[in-house]
C-alpha cells in the first residue's frame, strides 16, 4: 500500500499508516481561515481534543457559546456524600446529550478523570444540600425528578418526563437519598430483568438523559 496521503485529500484532515492510531487531526493544510473561532496554535499544531470533526481547531470559548445556542432545557444533579466515582461519566454523558448544567449536591470535590476533559465544555453547579437544589429548581420552574428504584417509582420507560426538569440521581450504593426523594416532584425506576439489585449510577444517567433525549429533542440537530 502507498505510504503517502491519498492524492484528493483536502481540508483539514489527518492521514496516518493503519497501524498508527488516529487522534485528532494534524495542522491545518494551506492557508489558515480567517475566522475568529479558530485557534491559531491548533490550526498551527494540530488538534487531538475529544471533540467532534465539527468543532476541531475551534477555541473553547468557540464551542462552549455553540453549544449554549442548542442545550436542552434539561439539567442533571447528583449527590456527592461520599466521592462518588461516577460523577465524571455522569459529566461526559451530560455533555453528549448538551444538558443545560450538571448539578453537583454535597461534597464540592469530585474524581474528573472520566469525565475525558469534558468539563470544559458543560456547565457545572454546586449545592451544599439536597435543600439548596431543591429551592434552585423551585425558583426556576424546573421540575425534580428523582431516578432510583424504590418502591412506588414509576416505570421511566411509561413516563412523560417533565421537559423543563432536573434529572436527580443518588450516590452508587445507597442511591437517591430519603430527603432528596420526599422533595422530588416524580421518582421514576428503569426497569430491570437480571440479578443486580441496581444499576450503575453513571449508567442509569445515562438511560435517563436519553429517555429524555428521545421524548424532547429535536434529532435532526444531532451530529
Amino acid at each position: 500500500m502507498s505510504e503517502n496521503p491519498p492524492d484528493d485529500a483536502t481540508g483539514p484532515t489527518e492521514w496516518q499508516n493503519r497501524s498508527t492510531p488516529v487522534v485528532g487531526v494534524g495542522p491545518w493544510p494551506g492557508e489558515p481561515p480567517d475566522d475568529p473561532r479558530y485557534d491559531p496554535q491548533l490550526l498551527a499544531e494540530g488538534d487531538a481534543r475529544n471533540v467532534v470533526d465539527a468543532y476541531r481547531y475551534w477555541t473553547r470559548e468557540a464551542i462552549v457559546d455553540d453549544i449554549d445556542r442548542r442545550r436542552h432545557p434539561f439539567h442533571v444533579a447528583i449527590e456527592n456524600f461520599s466521592h462518588d466515582a461516577n460523577i465524571g461519566t455522569v459529566v461526559r454523558t451530560a455533555n453528549a446529550f448538551a444538558a443545560a448544567a450538571v448539578h453537583i449536591v454535597g461534597r464540592r470535590r469530585w474524581n474528573r478523570r472520566g469525565a475525558m476533559v469534558t468539563d470544559r465544555y458543560q456547565h457545572l453547579e454546586h449545592h451544599e444540600t439536597v435543600a439548596d437544589l431543591i429551592a434552585w429548581a423551585r425558583a426556576r420552574g424546573l421540575a425534580v425528578v428523582a431516578v432510583d428504584n424504590t418502591p412506588g417509582a414509576r416505570r421511566i420507560e411509561r413516563t412523560e418526563l417533565p421537559r423543563d426538569c432536573v434529572l436527580l440521581f443518588g450516590q452508587e450504593g445507597p442511591g437517591v437519598s430519603d430527603d432528596a426523594q420526599s422533595q422530588a416532584d416524580l421518582t421514576v425506576s428503569i426497569a430491570q430483568f437480571g440479578s443486580t439489585r441496581s444499576i450503575n449510577a453513571g449508567v442509569a444517567a445515562g438511560i435517563a438523559m436519553h429517555v429524555w433525549i428521545g421524548q424532547h429533542a429535536d434529532l435532526d440537530d444531532a451530529w
